[in-house]
């Protein structure tokens, strides 16, 4: 199996050696020719249906496969004409494989910024904007892929029919190259006898006569011969470079199906996880930063208050002299209350007294009142 590309002069070799006789057909060519020669030589020339036969043997040597060959040329070159349009630009394939690359091209997300910020991006969400065009251009792909199958399907109705038509011109230049072949052995027979002829001093009407009307015409049929067989190359190698360059062009229509669209699909899917995602680390990292400023304000409250309530736990211990102070001024107080309770007291049993008496007197008029109701 062969994977460099072959190249038009070794595509040329290629065939040349396909039609070529093999060594039995140049053998037995090699036999006809001396037989055929030995006959020309042999001729009457008083014998003119003799004569006539052999001019029209001449005439007609090689000339079906010749006219043959030129109508299959002709046909070809139509055949080959239209069909070689399908790798055009222009062509259905063609303009479709490029409509393909403008979608795909267009719907590269690695184009596009998704996590954009902004007032529009509030409004205008990336991501969504993104895949409503992707939606859109989704059932224009799919219509591009029916078209390319349709390409695709053409293509390989063309090969079939360049098979046959290419199929058909071998064998045609196949029987031309043997007949080629027995020409030039020919050729090459009678020119040897014309000058054995000559050595010999035969009749030289004779030997004008073969060399004029037998090996004149023998050569220039020859030469048409060889005419058509590079003719008959060009045509096979023509259909060869087209049929490979449809094989070429089926690939790629599989290649854009199956590659290049699920390529897209997967590039799309992957941009959409990688935008979720960025959406997730966002915020997660807004979560991390909010923890951080709250460890950092917590751990800046504890040293803040940790270190009031140090200095405050230090500085709220009383002072001695205070403690003496307020001491000293709490006895002078309760020796206060001593010397008030120790003044109140006669006054208070002056009091004490004087209710005592006002008592009695109340009781006497109570029982005065008390008396008189009766």
């Amino acid at each position: 199996m062969k994977m460099e590309i072959v190249s038009t002069e070794d595509l040329k070799k290629e065939i040349e050696n396909e039609v070529k006789p093999i060594d039995a057909e140049v053998a037995e060519i090699q036999k006809q020719a001396a037989t055929n020669a030995d006959e020309i030589m042999a001729l009457d020339l008083s014998a003119m249906d003799e004569k006539r036969k052999l001019l029209k043997n001449i005439d007609e040597f090689a000339m079906e496969t010749l006219q043959n060959s030129a109508r299959k040329n002709t046909l070809l070159q139509t055949t080959v004409g239209n069909l070689s349009k399908g790798g055009e630009d222009g062509s259905v394939v063609s303009n479709s494989l490029a409509d393909l690359h403008r979608e795909i091209k267009d719907l590269d997300p690695s184009l596009l910024d998704f996590t954009k910020e902004g007032f529009l991006a509030k409004i205008f969400n990336p991501i969504r904007r993104y895949f409503e065009k992707y939606e859109r251009a989704d059932d224009v792909i799919k219509d591009i892929i029916t078209s390319l199958d349709k390409g695709k399907d053409t293509l390989k109705n063309d090969n079939t029919t360049l098979d046959l038509e290419e199929e058909s011109l071998r064998e045609l230049t196949k029987k031309l190259n043997m007949e080629i072949a027995l020409g030039l052995a020919m050729d090459e027979q009678i020119a040897t006898q014309i000058e054995q002829a000559k050595s010999r001093g035969e009749d030289e009407e004779k030997i004008r006569f073969v060399t004029e009307e037998i090996l004149f015409p023998l050569r220039q049929r020859i030469m048409d011969m060889q005419q058509m067989m590079v003719v008959n190359h060009q045509g096979i190698v023509a259909m060869e470079v087209i049929k490979r360059n449809n094989k070429e062009l089926i690939r790629g229509v599989d290649r854009a199906k199956i590659v290049t669209v699920t390529a897209l699909r997967t590039a799309v899917m992957v941009a959409s996880a990688l935008y979720n995602q960025k959406i997730v680390l966002r915020k997660i990292e807004l979560l991390n930063e909010t923890t951080s400023n709250l460890i950092s304000s917590t751990g800046k409250m504890l040293k803040e208050q940790g270190a009031a309530i140090q200095k405050q736990a230090t500085e709220s211990t009383i002072s001695p002299e205070v403690l003496k102070q307020s001491f000293k001024d709490a006895i002078a107080a309760l020796e206060d209350i001593s010397t008030f309770k120790q003044q109140a007291l006669p006054r208070m049993q002056e009091t004490v007294e004087q209710f005592k008496e006002l008592a009695v007197v109340g009781e006497k008029e109570i029982a005065r009142l008390v008396r008189a109701k009766e």
